[in-house]
């Protein structure tokens, strides 16, 4: 079994987990920036106002998924709801994406297309948010007699101390390297706009669907986690809109030819 003895609290009263969280933020930037260096079809200036709007978007809709998962705490504690810790990466991303959503609209921005370029990016910054929640101790998983698991010993740590839980965070990154393999394989393979960030959510649900099991988590309905619950419904919402979209591109894609073949007959 792993011990983990590492301090959570970096300096101050800062934790790693922020600071990961920060540099996750970072990450997801510059490979935006990156990507438009490269012939992406965004101007700087779209790339950067589209962080400011999704940044804060992304905050506020993680922790609003944090306070409703912790009702029970916080309706007893009201005062922590805002200005406290805690947040959720699914809140994150889906925050994070409405935002740039309302803002593409304004901005006449295709949404399906700036999507597509920000995802391997979003993977890459939940990797480096998973290392925080690794040191923090949070997000743990349930106890287990696994060579592998975790025991951490520091008091700052949020896991219960000297338990062996399975590393779920150590999980999540692996399953999420795998993921942006995934996606850098099907980029500029998947028509039309935004199903390459469709894909990724649907393979996230996936696994945030499975791995919540043997997570430590508070029911939310019928059993299951507030994540598992928002994994189904995004499951639920994806995969027909990508079966439809996928038709509609081949229906497409098959009408000139056709058209040509009865245009030769017609000869």
């Amino acid at each position: 079994m792993i011990n983990i003895n590492i301090d959570p609290v970096a300096f101050l009263s800062v934790r790693w987990y922020g600071i990961m969280v920060a540099l996750g933020i970072l990450v997801l930037i510059l490979w935006t920036v990156w990507q438009v260096r490269r012939g992406a079809k965004l101007t700087y200036d779209t790339v950067f106002t589209a962080a400011l709007v999704g940044i804060p978007s992304g905050v506020v809709f993680s922790r609003l998924l944090h306070v409703i998962d912790r009702w029970s705490y916080y309706s007893h504690h009201l005062g922590e709801i805002i200005g406290g810790s805690g947040l959720t990466i699914y809140g994150a991303v889906l925050g994070t994406a409405l935002g740039i959503w309302i803002y593409s609209k304004f901005a006449k921005v295709q949404f399906g297309y700036l999507a597509d370029v920000i995802t391997p990016g979003i993977i890459l910054a939940q990797m480096v948010g998973r290392v925080g929640c690794t040191i923090n101790g949070c997000c743990y998983g349930t106890e287990t007699t696994l060579p592998w698991a975790f025991i951490y010993n520091h008091p700052n740590a949020l896991a219960p101390l000297g338990v062996p839980t399975h590393p779920t965070t150590v999980y999540e990154i692996i399953y999420l390297l795998i993921i942006f393999g995934v996606v850098i394989g099907l980029r500029n393979r998947l028509k039309p706009d935004g199903s390459l960030f469709m894909v990724y959510l649907s393979l996230y649900s996936v696994w945030r669907l499975g791995i919540d099991f043997l997570r430590d988590g508070t029911p939310f309905i019928f059993g299951l986690h507030e994540a598992q619950f928002i994994a189904i419904v995004t499951l639920a919402i994806t995969i027909p809109v990508l079966i439809l979209r996928t038709r509609r591109v081949k229906a497409e894609a098959t009408v000139p030819v056709e058209d040509q073949a009865t245009k030769e007959l017609s000869l």
